[in-house]
């Protein structure tokens, strides 16, 4: 018989698949995909939900039941699994796989604020990369300065217009079937049982990857599996509404863009604009102007607006809160006057800052969004393969890791599943490396796999450089791996470099390129040169 504490508030199965299902899918990752893959999307949403989804969901229900007393988080199960290291270093990648997404969405703010004040896509056409580049470091650094202020309050509104962007998707989806009904046809021509399965080939694996980074993100709501009365019974039940709320969206939400835009010649932004398109376009069915296009960029910009001042907080305090002592610069945990911790700020605006410098030399505004939008395709699924190989340790001694909920009891089979989950994640990450959107083998292709494995090196390297500075710190008389002076030296060689860079990617230059590599090597070379030497060392 299961004790159930009479005083604690017990949360319902339906209410958690609720609370997963608006943070796992949106209109966005609709039209994300459908771009990569037509309307064979959507046999690729069935195979991922029922192969890939629903299993991946239930092991973060035993994970989170298994590690309960310690927050149930990513980092806690690694470093309940593997150690103290391996526990900061997916903190590490965890965070540095938040630095794409923050960029994609101010990229998006950028976006959405020119459909809401232009009433149409006209914006990439009068907007150069570096100046695309500059407003969004502008969208950065408002909200650095902002979101202190506003940081409960925004929660909040971000979940309010995360619910309404969902509403709004649920309203597209049956306005359009609506539309169909009264006589309306579809803009994807021919129609057969072919349009809708995908070609299995090289560009379908590179698009692997946005489709788990579309719907991944279960390991937020491990936290609450232990807050349910019947975790055995009602985890798997919240999980089976998840899937199916999910199925029902992606499926029809697919065919619904199917309906609006003809899969076989599809806008090459419809990865940027493909959700003002489509809202423009069933306003025009029904006669409405653009209103439902104006409902829909005001909400969207309402909501990135929350959502980026949430995340530019939660993923700095998540970073210097959740990590080793051991391995976590103390310089980087500092905290002013308030308690914020401005050089963790520093570090998340620098970093950005150097993402957005990578795509300057890309054609154009709209091959900026694409690409960035597909290196989250690669850095999300691939720390998502910390989830799996945590259930991995933990099925590989069961008796070690007790659980009050388990998913498959059979070790064997569990370990088999998650074997088959990892596997194919880590295939999406790998593959997802080759650029999309382009033409394969291309200078804009090359460029793209350049900086593809320039952004991975940077953003996971830098996680096995901090240690090092940990080490100076601990062997500094002041505690310090760095005098004032270095730190002033290294700050101002990075901030010139990326300046330098950004003015040179939205110049028209000949020779640009070279300048922009050679002001890069010149920038290391100084960052290196100011921190080479130790000051203030210990005497042992």
């Amino acid at each position: 018989m299961e004790e159930l504490e009479p005083n604690k508030k017990y949360i319902s199965w339906p209410v958690l698949a609720l609370m997963d299902f608006v943070t796992v899918i949106g209109f966005d990752d609709l039209a994300y995909n459908f771009q990569s893959q037509g309307m064979g999307v959507i046999t690729s949403w069935v195979i991922m939900l029922f192969l890939y989804v629903i299993p991946y969901s239930l092991m973060v229900g035993q994970l989170g039941s298994t590690f309960n007393k310690e927050g149930g988080g990513l980092t806690s199960w690694i470093r309940g699994t593997n150690g103290e290291f391996l526990g900061y270093f997916t903190a590490w990648t965890y965070w540095a796989a938040s630095i794409p997404y923050v960029v994609d969405t101010a990229n998006s703010l950028v976006v959405g604020l020119g459909w809401t004040f232009n009433g149409n896509a006209s914006l990439q056409n009068h907007m150069s990369n570096g100046w695309f580049a500059f407003w969004t470091l502008v969208v950065f650094v408002v909200f650095i300065f902002t979101q202190s202020r506003f940081k409960h309050s925004l929660e909040v509104l971000s979940t309010i217009g995360g619910v309404a962007i969902f509403g709004l998707t649920v309203l597209f989806v049956f306005m359009t079937f609506a539309g169909l009904a009264m006589g309306g046809h579809i803009a994807t021509q021919p129609f057969t049982i072919h349009t809708i399965i995908p070609k299995f080939n090289l560009h379908y694996l590179t698009t692997l990857g946005l489709l788990i980074y579309a719907m991944n993100g279960a390991e937020l709501i491990a936290p609450f599996v232990t807050k349910m009365r019947h975790p055995n019974k009602e985890f798997p039940k919240a999980m089976i509404m998840l899937a199916a709320m999910t199925a029902f969206l992606t499926i029809f939400g697919s065919f619904s863009l199917g309906v609006f835009f003809n899969a076989y010649h599809l806008p090459k932004d419809l990865k940027m604009n493909g959700a003002y398109y489509a809202f423009q376009a069933l306003g025009n069915q029904y006669h409405l102007g653009n209103t439902l296009l104006y409902i829909y960029a005001l909400a969207e910009v309402f909501y990135l607006a929350a959502l980026l001042a949430v995340l530019l907080d939660a993923m700095t305090r998540m970073l210097i809160s959740d990590t080793g002592n051991r391995y976590m610069p103390q310089v980087l945990k500092k905290t002013n006057s308030v308690g914020l911790p401005v050089n963790g700020y520093l570090l998340t605006c620098g970093l950005s800052a150097f993402i957005m410098s990578l795509g300057i030399f890309l054609p154009s505004m709209n091959d900026i969004f694409n690409w960035l939008l597909n290196l989250n395709g690669i850095i999300s699924p691939g720390v998502t393969c910390w989830v799996f190989f945590a259930f991995i340790k933990i099925r590989q001694d069961s008796e070690k890791y007790p659980s009050d909920y388990v998913f498959i009891k059979n070790d064997k089979t569990a370990l088999t599943v998650g074997w088959w989950c990892l596997i194919v994640t880590a295939v999406a990450t790998i593959f997802g490396i080759g650029p999309q959107d382009v033409v394969f083998a291309s200078s804009t292709w090359w460029y793209e796999l350049i900086i593809n494995f320039v952004s991975i090196i940077v953003l996971i390297g830098l996680g096995l450089i901090l240690p090092y500075v940990t080490r100076r710190e601990e062997r500094s008389t002041n505690g310090s791996a760095f005098t004032r002076l270095q730190w002033t030296g290294i700050l101002a060689a990075i901030f010139l470099t990326i300046v330098g860079d950004l003015y040179l990617g939205g110049s028209h230059l000949t020779y640009n390129i070279h300048g922009i590599v050679a002001l890069s090597v010149v920038g290391i070379l100084l960052v290196i040169l100011f921190g080479w030497k130790e000051h203030n060392l210990k005497v042992d």
